[in-house]
């Protein structure tokens, strides 16, 4: 299986409670709900695409317990979301987790990566990481994510949790796609492309000097 990142963001990188105000306040955090203005038909459309393709799931402590308690109270079988979420494995990477209700749930611990390199190799299209964010830093930055899908909303936060840290481990991207929702959300596809390339600004090579005769 593919391993895909797939995350909402703010322009200023947060990812922390897109949802509602009380959907994670963990560490103080005051400002859940920032996405919700945003969605309109284009995002859902474009989110439960990307959802057709998962076969599975894989979630972070925090993110699992905050899920877990949701979606199985959203029960309808017309519901895409709810129907893939709620009945499709799900893996959660915790060293204190001993139960998970959330059938089927597999707990994951000890070595990580490892463990998700090996489901990496079972048969199946995508495994998609939703929220998560340190998991999702932890593992793209162990070369394990083949592509990130980004939601990008239109508004500055000031705090909160971020996917990318400062300080974090550098990656490259190559753009695949990009789609504008009439809301203002980015929706995002890149393939990861290993370490980032740099180089040096010249600005000579890059000006078009024109002949004065």
């Amino acid at each position: 299986m593919r391993l895909i990142l797939q995350e909402f963001l703010s322009l200023d990188g947060v990812s922390q409670g897109p949802g509602s105000p009380e959907e994670d306040t963990s560490d103080g955090f005051t400002r859940g709900g920032w996405l919700v203005p945003h969605l309109d038909d284009a995002f859902l459309r474009i989110a439960t695409g990307w959802l057709d393709e998962a076969d599975g799931f894989l979630f972070g402590r925090r993110t699992y317990e905050n899920f877990a308690r949701d979606w199985p109270a959203m029960d309808n079988p017309d519901d895409p979301v709810a129907a893939k979420l709620n009945g499709l494995p799900k893996y959660v990477a915790s060293h204190t987790l001993t139960k998970a209700d959330w059938e089927p749930t597999t707990i994951l611990d000890g070595d990580v990566p490892a463990q998700v390199a090996e489901l990496k190799r079972r048969p199946g299209r995508e495994l998609h990481i939703h929220g998560s964010a340190r998991l999702g830093a932890s593992l793209l930055a162990a070369g394990l994510i083949d592509e990130v899908r980004l939601m990008v909303a239109p508004v500055v936060v000031g705090s909160g949790r971020r996917l990318f840290p400062e300080n974090g481990t550098p990656a490259g991207l190559r753009l695949l796609s990009c789609e504008t929702t009439p809301s203002g959300v980015a929706a995002q596809v890149y393939a990861t492309t290993g370490r980032p390339q740099c180089g040096t600004y010249e600005a000579d090579a890059h000006v078009d000097h024109a002949d004065p005769n």
